[in-house]
């Protein structure tokens, strides 16, 4: 049966303290290339069921699982902060990457505004 479905729960439950269940008897089961949405009130469970199907929390009643060979990719809703960094640094470090791309631009610019030989150029473009 699972081998044709892209997804299966079957009755999930997941409680948190103090024993509260936020999700309770989840069955579902979708074909590959379903698109599906989650829907519900604030505090719904919706972020819950969508870290299970992710694989990101194992800690529930029931089963969930993907077909085999599913991968599965995720994007937390809150993202993971450094909690030793204000807030600059944090936005600092999710910029890093493009910070330093900028940073390099800026000085090959600089170099192609001074006259250079064709070698030293090509060096620098490469």
């Amino acid at each position: 049966m699972a081998g044709e479905y892209a997804f299966v729960m079957k009755d999930l439950r997941k409680v948190v303290p103090p024993k509260r269940e936020i999700l309770r008897g989840i069955w579902l089961s979708f074909f590959h290339g379903a698109k599906i949405g989650v829907l519900g009130a604030n505090g719904a469970g919706k972020s819950t069921l969508l870290r299970i199907m992710a694989g990101v929390d194992t800690d529930f009643l029931g089963e969930a699982f993907p077909a085999a060979g599913l991968r599965i990719g995720f994007m937390p809703q809150e993202p993971q902060l450094d909690p030793a960094k204000d807030v600059r640094g944090n936005v600092e470090e999710g910029v890093a990457e493009t910070r330093a791309l900028l940073t390099r631009f800026e000085a090959i610019s600089a170099k192609l505004g001074e006259p250079l030989e064709a070698d030293e150029m090509e060096k620098l473009l490469e």
